[in-house]
């Protein structure tokens, strides 16, 4: 078993996409013409978004999709990063909203939180040591 990608369900792909390349200097691997999915240039796993219709269609009993949820979801995406206060300062600037400025841990690495305006939440961290 390998992990292959994850999946955000985004009220709006593009506007995803575009906006992981503006907070987190992503780059756009895919848009499929319909809109409804995407994919970012994330190295061996793939981080993509699919429309909440498609969602809805491979979920029919329901879902609780991100941007509708008052509370951030249980998940999260992580992006490492040397430059944590940097990176976090720049997805505030693009529309992030701050869960949780940048802090030291215990165990050593630099972590903040923040949640994109579809809903996703993002922790930029440093690298672990080892």
């Amino acid at each position: 078993m390998k992990f292959g990608y994850t999946i955000i369900y985004v009220p709006d792909v593009a506007e995803s996409l575009a906006f992981f390349e503006r907070a987190f200097g992503l780059s756009r691997r895919f848009l499929h013409e319909s809109g409804s999915y995407g994919e970012l240039a994330t190295g061996e796993t793939t981080l993509a978004f699919a429309s909440n219709e498609l969602g809805r269609m491979n979920f029919p009993a329901g879902f609780i999709a991100a941007s509708a949820s008052p509370l951030p979801l249980g998940v999260e995406i992580a992006l490492l990063t040397a430059l944590v206060p940097e990176a976090h300062a720049t997805a505030l600037a693009a529309g992030a909203q701050e869960l949780a400025a940048p802090a030291a841990k215990p165990w050593g690495q630099v972590v903040s939180y923040v949640r994109c305006p579809d809903g996703t939440v993002v922790e930029l961290c440093t690298p672990m040591e080892g």
